[in-house]
């Protein structure tokens, strides 16, 4: 049976509705790469990048699609609003290398004002000077944001985030079926974007359902985060083996032991809860936290280590290389939907 034939799938030109998301610190662009080559589609968290960093990672990939020529590079970079405001000048900068590089995709999330860089994006002389110009996903976390980005700033793919995601996120976002759907309900069929689901996918049964519902595709993070391309640590990933999804929650107090404070209202974190969470609830100073925090960090304790990963940690604790993670998806995603048929038989 050949692989579901979705409007991303066209759009990218690829064969599985699978995106890796650009998680930060646990993507890269060995990872990005080797999804892209195995019929997905590879982003790369560029939230902490430099400019050096970003043509780094640039050469890596275009070295790794040698008979690429002058077609876009076929992976994506991820940018975060609030990061693009602290520090302009530099922002600036790595947007118009990744947009000299020719990649094929730019990811925007978490900003307050986020039309300002994808008008950046549009108008920057980078993007004049670019042989492709870069299709725009944009992250969603509610109804109304969504239909922000699709109506009045024409992005070319939504990604429709629920709660369930790991790391960054809607607070109060409800569930990925809930937003996908609504989202669905809200566009006209036929001129509406992709929109992909987002949050707490761990296996291509789910990516099924949500291409049943309605979805054009879907983002997987943690899934992808174990993987042997990955750059999470090992600690980070063996926590994330032995967690279960009631074990993970939505908190600012992993942002806190980091000293950061500056993501916008509304957003908050999910990841693997410790006694930073419990000492943060029982109002602990976040300095004292801190000094905890680092201290725990020479042994890699597990009690008091920071690990961001979806609720759908139950369902995965195996690491293999992201082309077999891919190929398990496309295959599953495959038998899900044929047993659907079925039902209909």
């Amino acid at each position: 049976m050949q692989a579901v034939n979705t409007s991303l799938t066209r759009l990218l030109g690829i064969r599985v509705p699978v995106v890796s998301a650009a998680m930060a610190f646990a993507s890269s662009a060995q990872l990005a790469v080797e999804v892209t080559r195995a019929g997905g589609f590879g982003f790369v968290g560029a939230a902490f990048a430099t400019p050096d960093s970003l043509r780094e990672d640039l050469a890596f990939a275009r070295a790794s699609f040698p008979d690429l020529g002058d077609k876009p590079l076929p992976i994506g970079f991820g940018f975060i609003g609030w990061l693009l405001d602290a520090n302009e000048e530099q922002s600036k900068q790595l947007i118009d290398i990744a947009l000299e590089a020719n990649v094929q995709a730019l990811w925007l999330a978490f900003g307050v004002d986020l039309h300002r860089w994808l008008e950046y994006i549009r108008t920057s002389p980078a993007n004049a000077r670019a042989t492709h110009k870069p299709l725009i996903f944009l992250q969603a976390t509610s109804l109304h944001e969504a239909l922000v980005a699709v109506n009045e700033w024409k992005v070319d793919v939504i990604i429709a985030q629920g709660n369930e995601a790991a790391g960054h996120g809607g607070a109060a976002a409800p569930s990925t079926m809930v937003v996908l759907s609504e989202l669905l309900a809200a566009l006209p069929v036929e001129s509406a974007p992709p929109v992909l689901a987002a949050g707490g996918i761990s296996n291509g049964s789910q990516v099924a359902a949500y291409l049943t519902a309605g979805a054009a595709g879907a983002v997987l993070g943690t899934r992808f985060a174990l993987t042997t391309e990955s750059p999470y640590p090992d600690y980070n990933k063996a926590a994330i083996q032995r967690a279960k999804s009631a074990d993970t929650v939505r908190t600012h107090a992993l942002d806190w032991v980091w000293n950061i404070y500056s993501w916008p209202e509304g957003i908050n974190g999910r990841g693997i809860r410790t006694k930073i969470v419990d000492d943060i609830d029982a109002g602990v100073p976040h300095e004292v936290v801190r000094e905890r925090y680092a201290k725990a960090a020479e042994t890699n304790d597990p009690d008091y280590m920071v690990t961001w990963c979806s609720q759908g940690v139950s369902l995965m604790n195996e690491i293999k290389a992201a082309k077999e993670v891919v190929r398990e998806l496309h295959a599953d995603i495959v038998r899900a939907l044929q047993r659907g048929q079925q039902l209909l038989a």
